[in-house]
Order: C-alpha cells, then structure tokens, then sequence
C-alpha cells in the first residue's frame, strides 16, 4: 500500500475515534448541567433502566443482588462527583423477558418515569425473537423515548459463556453488530458491554466475571458500570 493511501486510512480512523469518544463526552450535556445545580435550581434526575434479568440484577439460582447490579453501581459513581444531585436508578427490567414484550409496556410501565436518561439492554433474550423483529422492538423503543425527549442509550450484550465471544458469527455477536447500527442511525448513546468482555476476555478467564453462564456477577456488573459513568464522567469534557 502506498504511503499516502496509509496516511489517509489511520488519518480517517484517527478522526472516527475522535468523533466517538467525542459524543461519548458530550452526549449528556444537558443531563451533567442539571446534576451540576443547587437547590433550589436542581431537579431530580431519573435514569431509567429498561431490559431483562441482567440490569434486574440477578445473579444465579434467583438470587436478585440489585444493589451490585450495573444501574445502582452507576448511580453510586454518578452521586460520587454530584453532591448536590437527587438521581434515582430506575429499573423497569424484567427476567426473562425479550424486547417486544418490553415494547409493549413501553408507553405505561417506562415513559411514565418520565426519564431523563434510557438504557436499553435486551439482547441476551432477543436470540429467541432474531434480529428482524428484535430491530422493530428496539426502533420503536427509541423513537417513543426520543420524542418524549429522553435521552437514550443502546447497550450491546454482555457474555454468555455457551458462545466463543471472539467469533463474529454468533447470534450475540450479530445482534451486537445490529445495536451499534442502531445507535449510529439514531445518533444515540452506546455502551458496547459485548466489545469490553470481549478484550477481557483475550487475557482473563471470563468466569471470573459471571455469576451463571447467562448472568454477570457483581465484578462483571462493575465493567458495565464503568462504561456508563464514562457518559456522566465531568472530566472528559
């Protein structure tokens, strides 16, 4: 390859990272400056989590450990450097269940939290549903939460221990592949959980993250959490 077409290909890559990390940085803007205020200017805040057994915080043999799962493992990060800030970690979260049935208690059971903040993280049970009618689930999700004028945040999977996280040809991988898609076409947030484990993975053994072969444990949950806080992270700004 000749030098100059090099030149261009890590100058272009060199500016898509920028582009990332930049909306990482800047996408809650208007959430960090309501945290930022003083009583009586300041309002409280509602992160909203919406998804199956993972963000529920379950754990295996249905053990629920909400208070080590990744919303209030974020909300306690989040209060940290906002001491002025009422939030509250809000999980509408269901075991078991996959994004239809969670689209379709959308209106009633999650935009009547009225969030500032969605996270949506369903992929784990969408294998069951595939990737056609899992994208009409999540389209419709996003476009209810953003003309509500929620800010909205796609969460690609975390492990399941019965597929090699390093192939690109697993059902988790390709519905990782669709939830980054998703979040370019909407021009919305992306917690890339799938990608994390997935370097994790290359040097550590991945059991030390999960609970069961389908749940993270507390130290995997910690991963995801940190992910979130780099949106709410004053310092990258």
């Amino acid at each position: 390859m000749k030098n100059w077409v090099l030149a261009i290909l890590i100058s272009l890559a060199f500016s898509w990272s920028c582009a990332q990390e930049k909306s990482k940085s800047t996408y809650l803007d208007s959430v960090k400056l309501e945290l930022h205020k003083k009583w009586p200017k300041n309002r409280t805040i509602n992160l909203v989590f919406h998804g199956h057994s993972v963000p529920s915080g379950y754990l295996t043999k249905g053990v629920v450990d909400a208070f080590g799962s990744y919303p209030f493992l974020s909300l306690k990060r989040i209060k940290i450097d906002n001491k002025y800030a009422v939030v509250n970690a809000i999980t509408t979260s269901i075991g078991g269940e996959q994004s239809e049935q969670g689209a379709q208690r959308f209106q009633t059971e999650v935009l009547n939290h009225k969030p500032d903040v969605l996270f949506i993280d369903y992929a784990l049970n969408d294998r069951s549903i595939g990737l056609e009618r899992s994208a009409t689930a999540w389209e419709k999700m996003i476009e209810e939460a953003l003309a509500y004028g929620t800010k909205v945040i796609l969460m690609t999977p975390t492990p399941d221990l019965r597929e090699d996280i390093q192939s690109n040809e697993t059902p988790l991988e390709k519905h990782s592949q669709q939830i980054r898609k998703l979040a370019d076409v909407y021009n919305v947030g992306l917690v890339d959980s799938y990608s994390l484990f997935r370097e994790i993975a290359k040097t550590e053994d991945l059991n030390l993250y999960m609970a069961q072969n389908n749940h993270i444990n507390r130290m995997g949950h910690q991963v995801v959490a940190n992910a979130i806080y780099e949106f709410f992270n004053s310092k990258n700004e």
